[in-house]
Parts: C-alpha cells; sequence; structure tokens
C-alpha cells in the first residue's frame, strides 16, 4: 500500500479538536511527521496536559489514519502538550494564564478549591503558581503546610548602575509556586493595613516577583468585591475567573455579586466557570447516600443564568477539611473520590482556557479614568 506524508496529514485533516472546533492540521496540533513504507509516527500537541480528551483524540487519529496506512503498518503517536496562552504580561513574561479565583463571600472553600485545583493540574504536567491575595485571612500557609516558611530575596541590577531592585522568590511545595502575606505577617497577629497598603503588597507580588515559567498563576482572591479585585484587573491582563459557591440563596446572591464585577464592560475579564462546593453530604459509612444540606443544583443554576460554565460539584468531606488543617490538601490522596472530583474539575478548567484562548481577544488591564 502507497502512501506519503501528503496522505496522512489528509486523513489527519478529518480528526477535530472537540472543544476547537477545528481540525488538527490546521490547529497546528501535529508536528514531527515521519513516514516511510514501514512506519508512521507522529506528535499530537495538546493545548493542555491536563486534557480529558487525550485517549478521545488519540483513539480518532487512529481512526482516521490506519485505513490510508493498512493494519501491518507501525503506528506510532506521542500525545503531549504546550499550554496555550494570548496575554501578553511584561510582569509576568513567562506566565501564559493568570486564573483569578473568586467567591462573592467567605466560607464557601475557595482557599480550598484553589488549594486542590492548582494541585490537580500540577499533577498533569503543567507549571502552577499560587497568589494568596486574601491579605487579611491568608490560608495557603496552612493549607500548604508552609506557615514558618519564608520567601527568599534575590538583588538585580536596576534602571541606573547605582539602582539595585530587590525580587522575591516564591516558596516551593508540592511542586507549587507560593506567595502570601501570610509568609510575611506573624500567624497569629491580624495584618491591619488600609486599601492602598493592601493593593500595593498584591502589585509587589506580581510587579516584583521571580514567578519564572508558569502554565497557570491562580489568584486567591479574598470574598466580595474590593480592591484587592480592582487593583489585580489594574495590574495584570486576567486570563478569566473562577467562582466559588455553595448551593444555599444567600451565597448564590454574593456570587452573582462577584460575576457581574468581572463582566463589567470596563473591567471585561471572561468567566471560565463556576464551581460549587458542599454541593451535598455523603458520610464516610454511607458512600452512596447523599443529603443536599444546603440546597441542590445551585450553582448550575447560577452558571445557566449567567451563560457560563459550570464546573463541577466538590461534595462536602470531612476529610477535605481535615486535609486543609494538616497542610496536606485531600487532592494528593487519589484514591478518595473526593480527589477525582477535583481533577475533572481542574481538567473541564483547562480546557475552558484553552477555549477562551483560542475564541477570544486577551484581557486588557483596566484603565480608571479619573
Amino acid at each position: 500500500m502507497a502512501f506519503n506524508e501528503s496522505d496522512i496529514l489528509a486523513a489527519l485533516r478529518t480528526v477535530e479538536d472537540p472543544d476547537l472546533k477545528k481540525d488538527l492540521v490546521t490547529l497546528g496540533m501535529i508536528q514531527n511527521l515521519q513516514v516511510s513504507e514501514q512506519s508512521v509516527a507522529f506528535t499530537v500537541v495538546l493545548t493542555t496536559p491536563a486534557c480529558p480528551l487525550k485517549e478521545l483524540i488519540k483513539k480518532n487519529c487512529i481512526a482516521a489514519v490506519r485505513p490510508i496506512i493498512g493494519e501491518t503498518t507501525l503506528l506510532n503517536i506521542t500525545m503531549t502538550a504546550n499550554v496555550t496562552t494570548i496575554n501578553a504580561n511584561p510582569a509576568l513574561p513567562l506566565v501564559k494564564n493568570v486564573i483569578a479565583v473568586a467567591s462573592g463571600k467567605g466560607g464557601v472553600g475557595k482557599s480550598t478549591v484553589t488549594c486542590n485545583l492548582a494541585l490537580a493540574l500540577a499533577s498533569t504536567g503543567s507549571k502552577v503558581g499560587i497568589i494568596d491575595a486574601d491579605i487579611f485571612g491568608p490560608s495557603i500557609p496552612t493549607m500548604f503546610d508552609c506557615e514558618n516558611m519564608r520567601p527568599g530575596v534575590m538583588e538585580k541590577p536596576g534602571d541606573t548602575p547605582e539602582e539595585i531592585k530587590y525580587i522575591i522568590l516564591p516558596i516551593e511545595r508540592y511542586g507549587i509556586k507560593l506567595l502570601s502575606i501570610g509568609f510575611i505577617a506573624p500567624p497569629d497577629g491580624a495584618v491591619v493595613w488600609r486599601g492602598p497598603m493592601a493593593t500595593s503588597a498584591i502589585k509587589q507580588f506580581i510587579n516584583d516577583t521571580d514567578w519564572g515559567e508558569l502554565d497557570y498563576l491562580l489568584i486567591d482572591l479574598p470574598p466580595g468585591t474590593s480592591d484587592i479585585h480592582l487593583s489585580l484587573v489594574q495590574t495584570v491582563s486576567v486570563t478569566g475567573a473562577v467562582v466559588v459557591t455553595t448551593p444555599q440563596r444567600v451565597a448564590l446572591a454574593d456570587a452573582q455579586k462577584a460575576i457581574a464585577m468581572f463582566t463589567l464592560p470596563q473591567i471585561n475579564v471572561p468567566i471560565l466557570g463556576v464551581v460549587e462546593n458542599m454541593s451535598y453530604f455523603t458520610p464516610a459509612e454511607l458512600p452512596n447516600n447523599r443529603y443536599y444540606l444546603f440546597g441542590k443544583d445551585g450553582g448550575k443554576v447560577l452558571a445557566k443564568r449567567n451563560d457560563v460554565p459550570f464546573l463541577g460539584e466538590i461534595p462536602l468531606v470531612q476529610r477535605v477539611r481535615e486535609a486543609g488543617d494538616e497542610g496536606t490538601p485531600v487532592i494528593m490522596e487519589s484514591e478518595l473520590p473526593v480527589s477525582e472530583a477535583f481533577k475533572e474539575i481542574a481538567g473541564t478548567l483547562a480546557q475552558n482556557v484553552a477555549i477562551r484562548n483560542a475564541n477570544k481577544e486577551k484581557t486588557k488591564v483596566v484603565e480608571i479614568k479619573r
């Protein structure tokens, strides 16, 4: 059976990326194509290591190519990934995507979701960092068991020969780069700062920190809509926002305000999705039972009402709280069903980032005109 590179590429043009709705060849996802009489080999470059459709895409490639090359020709398909980006942040030149994680009110598990999503993304091979922007109630140091650790500082030449800049070096824990006001302030002390001081700290975490290469930088925002949120969108181009809520009406009402803030015309940050935390309670001794303590499907309704993606549900499980308190987020216990829920949400989030980058222009840094 005679075939050449053009035949293989023509076959692969029939394989569509399910998210981006274009064929793999047009998207530039087919690389390193090698064709001989005995074998065909190529690499499929996905838009994220967390792609949950990896096996489906590979299967479709085999189905497209095999009729062309026959059953006896060796077929070697390598699946790899290169996280997409369209953001150009001078302050973060090597960070591909900045993702804000927000909630309308406190107590909905926003920091817990941030930690576990970060670790889920990192487990697929992505490079991930977290900025704990909750200045007045930082949780990240506790959840990563690094309350007594301190960031490093590096000297760097300034704009003039006499000037020296001091660059913060994030802490690295479980493969995640971390920065939090909790590393600087006393663990038991209150951070009593006015708005300008808090926003200045966030700007320093972005502008004066060596984050290196990252696929995803998650920003764990304080509850509500505050100076911190506005300072973030004024400082950096945000790829999109994840809104965390619980199912009850009082949480949904506040989550609606968070969505409304990000979608204001002058801010215009895309909503990557809604996560519903504490969706239902499952006792350890009754793993198949679900008790909807705070109501049912509130997050789904919120997402549908705002025409934004629903990323998934996280059950109310005691081990999630215990693991956070112990400083080893529950996602690290891969055998638990709740860990699988976090992994699925992380995969969907990564998909939505790739779709957003393919179909929308970069988010503009907000300029406030007085």
